[in-house]
């Protein structure tokens, strides 16, 4: 039967968002997944769709909700187990997957939970995308695939290793400076699935990584969004151990916020214009982010000699506007840095690879670094 969905899911670009047990039940996800199947194979034989998630406690469950759903309408799927939401969208761009879902409710607190579709592309549903998906969930039936033409399912547990052999590659890093400079990180990935990444990508780049909640449990400790106000036990970490700087990320790590290292958090909305500093020393040229993000960007461009270009709230529509433009970096002020020389998408691994890259290049302490621009808070 056709898709019915609750009244109070909250639908986005960004997927399908509720409560556990409440608007987001294994029924709802089986049915939802199973249309999305049948739309992106609607014009082939058949195909893959690449399944993640985060850590919490009901990602097991509606992933495989999710994976019976696709598997009733023909489809394989590729199971990459907990991930970050950029590992898996980078694998759905290298596989040439039918499109990709990431079972998460990103900084939301643990009662909830999401589904994020991706495109094969590699980005989330654009706003004509998703409209279509919509109309045909809602009025279509998908035919199920007879016993002999079920998908099938396989597991990729390579995924985040792919992803963090990629950030090590970037132009705009360079790893063996990073190295010399022998930093002591302070990182909190909040319990949720940063833990697949970044302990390994940091210690890769030569750090000595002191973490709190690197524990994949979903029972997360604070409020996981990364602002300011819920840093204070990474900056006490960072006190506490004379850490060089602190990194905290959300559960599906797509956001990046600092901390400097006296312990004070930085503000996400540096995160984004300190990395594009990186690039545009290298490469001038446009920044794209949200019409909501801080003036700051603006200032860093001009010192570079290049420009922003603003776009409508969205990390598809930043995505989309930054291909269209040839953007050089681009990202919102929340914390997300999309560098398009890996992909297009909020990716806090390659921001953090981007924050060290600063370091080497201002060879100075990050707090002096911050000061050189203005502050809009």
């Amino acid at each position: 039967m056709p898709l019915k969905i609750p009244e109070d899911l909250v639908v986005s670009l960004s997927g399908f968002r509720g409560r556990v047990g409440d608007s987001l039940t294994p029924e709802f996800v089986f049915a939802l997944a199973a249309s999305f199947g049948a739309f992106v194979s609607a014009s082939t034989a058949n195909g893959t769709i690449i399944i993640g998630r985060d850590s919490r406690t009901s990602g097991a469950m509606l992933s495989a909700s999710a994976t019976s759903g696709i598997l009733s309408v023909g489809c394989d799927v590729v199971d990459l187990g907990i991930v970050a939401t950029p590992t898996l969208m980078l694998a759905v761009e290298r596989s040439q997957a039918l499109g990709g879902i990431e079972v998460t409710a990103s900084h939301n607190p643990a009662e909830w939970n999401a589904l994020k579709l991706a495109s094969p592309k590699g980005m989330f549903l654009s706003a004509e995308t998703m409209a279509a998906f919509l109309e045909f969930a809602q009025e279509e039936d998908p035919e199920r695939a007879a016993w002999d033409r079920l998908g099938s399912v396989s597991v990729d547990g390579g995924a985040a290793e792919r992803h963090l052999k990629s950030v090590l590659e970037l132009p705009q890093v360079d790893v063996e400076e990073i190295r010399a400079l022998d930093l002591k990180v302070a990182l909190d990935c909040v319990r949720g699935a940063g833990a697949t990444i970044m302990p390994g990508l940091l210690e890769a780049l030569g750090c000595r990584v002191v973490a709190i909640h690197s524990e994949m449990d979903g029972h997360f400790p604070r409020d996981p969004e990364p602002t300011a106000e819920n840093l204070q036990e990474l900056g006490d970490l960072v006190r506490r151990e004379e850490a060089d700087l602190g990194f905290a990320v959300d559960p599906d790590v797509d956001r990046l916020s600092l901390v400097n290292e006296q312990g004070d958090p930085v503000g996400e909305d540096l995160t984004l214009a300190l990395a594009a500093a990186v690039v545009l020393e290298r490469t001038p040229g446009v920044v794209v982010t949200n019409l909501s993000t801080s003036q700051v960007v603006e200032d860093v461009a001009e010192a570079y000699g290049s420009r922003v270009v603003r776009s409508p709230v969205g990390e598809v529509n930043v995505a989309s506007r930054m291909k269209s433009e040839g953007a050089v970096i681009g990202g919102e002020g929340n914390g997300g840095v999309i560098l398009p020389t890996l992909h297009y998408t909020r990716d806090a691994p390659v921001g953090a690879a981007l924050i060290l890259q600063l370091l080497v290049n201002e060879d100075a302490p990050l707090s002096k670094t911050v000061a050189k621009w203005p502050s809009y808070v």
